[in-house]
């Protein structure tokens, strides 16, 4: 059974940034670019570090993790560089009447 929760306004996250949210037990990096919202693992699959705190690539739609450097696809989570080899899990984002919402299973 999957989890909708509501994040709140679209608006209080800006275009080209991420920020941690959690849901349950889900650890979620939730990143806007433009006025799309995606949602995706908040551990980088190379070691224990926050995706959110890192630079996020509007063009080629990816978040790089700080520490050292791996970017992952914001929207199937795959792993696009080393040394990170292993995807991250990706969550269901919208945005509805202004309102971001992530479903979680």
């Amino acid at each position: 059974m999957s989890t909708t929760e509501r994040i709140g306004p679209l608006d209080d996250l800006k275009p080209g940034t991420a920020r941690q949210v959690i849901i349950g037990e889900h650890r979620i990096a939730l990143v806007r670019i433009d006025d799309d919202v995606y949602a995706l693992g908040d551990v980088c699959s190379h070691q224990d570090v926050s995706l959110s705190e890192g630079d996020v690539y509007c063009d080629e739609k990816s978040i790089e993790c700080w520490k050292h450097g791996s970017t992952f696809s914001l929207t199937d989570g795959s792993a696009e560089s080393l040394p990170a080899t292993k995807p991250v899990p990706v969550y269901e984002a919208r945005v509805v009447d202004g309102q971001i919402e992530v479903t979680v299973p």
